[in-house]
């Protein structure tokens, strides 16, 4: 009888095992690699006569591929995420000029195709001087959310004041996952998001939360979901990362452009520009539309 009981309990714990496996193959699925990268490249303000563009230098790109679950892109040796093919750059090298462009689809299992572009595109725009030295201090220079000012973070209508629905009191957002994030402009056009930075004092560490608004947070593909609160998100687990900057002056508003998923205080999606509504030599008020094309959302950072 213990024989027979053995036997018994040795086949449904084999049978469990098995049943396990086959689940874990189930769940991991076949490694593609993408196929067929295509890439379309729209030259702002290129037309019949003005094939290499309008003279601001910005390019936006979007990359497609048959199996592709994300893509990167690599220009001028920097890497930048773009979950869903779309990237924007600002060729800032004044005249006409051929820059190239790799695109990296990935796949299942990390399975990866690349495709690389050349593009010709004409810049004549140069930003103000007395912008670049503030924001880079013609080196580095860090900043954060004035979380100490009142309106250092708030929203109102497409177009209107950007305040007018609400605006946050001082400190009203500590804990959430903005208050320690801190964002280095360099004068090479990095940009350096450091999603946390109390954890850096015994050496770097890259770990951290964000703050942004639901459904859209999801875009950056971090590892956790974070804390639901009405619309928002705290805290959602992520990383250190590093972007691009430049700046452009559609309509004559000067902007400053971030690629990939970079952005500043409250992740709202979008196209990832932020008009400048004031500066000053160590602070300015930044105004960006969400992904939804439902609100503006302002933002006061000061220099440290």
């Amino acid at each position: 009888m213990k024989n027979l009981k053995y036997i018994m309990y040795s086949m449904v714990t084999m049978f469990l095992l098995v049943t396990g496996c086959q689940e874990d193959d189930v769940e991991f699925g076949d490694i593609v690699a993408p196929s067929n990268i295509q890439i379309e490249v729209d030259i702002v303000g290129a037309d019949a006569a003005n094939p290499n563009g309008d003279g601001s230098g910005v390019v936006n790109f979007r990359a497609t591929a048959n199996n592709a679950i994300s893509y990167q892109y690599t220009y001028n040796g920097a890497t930048s995420s773009a979950p869903n093919g779309m990237q924007t750059y600002n060729f800032a090298t004044l005249g006409l000029n051929t820059y190239t462009v790799t695109v990296v689809a990935y796949g299942t299992g990390g399975a990866s195709s690349s495709q690389t572009i050349d593009v010709e595109v004409l810049s004549l725009y140069e930003p103000p001087a007395d912008l670049i030295t503030m924001l880079t201090n013609d080196s580095s220079r860090t900043w954060r959310i004035k979380s100490e000012a009142n309106s250092h973070f708030g929203l109102g209508p497409v177009g209107g004041i950007f305040n007018e629905f609400f605006g946050a009191p001082p400190f009203d957002k500590e804990g959430v996952g903005m208050y320690d994030d801190r964002y280095i402009f360099n004068v090479d056009g990095t940009f350096t998001h450091i999603t946390d930075n109390t954890n850096d004092e015994g050496g770097d560490d890259p770990s951290g939360t964000v703050f942004g608004r639901e459904v859209l947070i999801n875009e950056l593909n971090g590892p956790g979901e974070g804390v639901q609160n009405g619309a928002d998100i705290e805290n959602y687990p992520y990383s250190d990362y590093i972007e691009q900057w430049f700046i452009t002056a559609p309509g004559g508003v000067e902007t400053l452009n971030l690629t990939g998923i970079g952005f500043l205080g409250y992740y709202i999606g979008g196209d990832h520009t932020y008009k400048f509504e004031m500066r000053s030599a160590n602070e300015m008020v930044l105004r960006s539309t969400d992904g939804n094309s439902q609100f503006d959302w302002g933002f006061i950072l000061i220099a440290e």
